[in-house]
């Protein structure tokens, strides 16, 4: 399938697709008449780029990812600690907002609490 088909059907934006080409990490992506053609193994690597860049990850990382995951089993601790780390990055955020929302709780308490206390004065 071509860039455009592949971009519509699977609804991965062209600017992705043109990243992944430009990375050389479609191997079996073939240019025939002009235009690339894209295979399921293609669909495959571009579904784990459209997760990574969901979970967070730059394009530098993204493409480190990827050229780690084509040369093999042997880059597992590596892809896992890329995934640590974006987790641990996840958490720190979540954590963050969190206490942004006790901060925010807190004022909206204080707010209520002064007003019952002028309804009942």
């Amino acid at each position: 399938m071509t860039i455009d088909e592949a971009s519509e059907r699977y609804g991965i934006p062209l600017e992705i697709l043109h990243e992944y080409e430009s990375w050389g990490l479609c191997g079996t992506v073939k240019k025939v008449m002009g235009a690339w053609q894209y295979d399921d193994e293609d669909i495959e690597r571009l579904s784990m780029i459209m997760t990574l860049h969901d979970v967070g990850f730059e394009n530098h990382e993204v493409e480190n990812y990827m050229q780690l995951l084509l040369e093999g089993e042997t880059t597992k601790e590596q892809r896992m600690a890329m995934l640590n780390r974006r987790r641990k990055s996840a958490l720190d955020e979540i954590h963050f907002r969190e206490a942004q929302l006790d901060r925010l709780d807190y004022l909206r308490h204080s707010i209520r609490s002064a007003n019952k206390k002028q309804r009942e004065s």
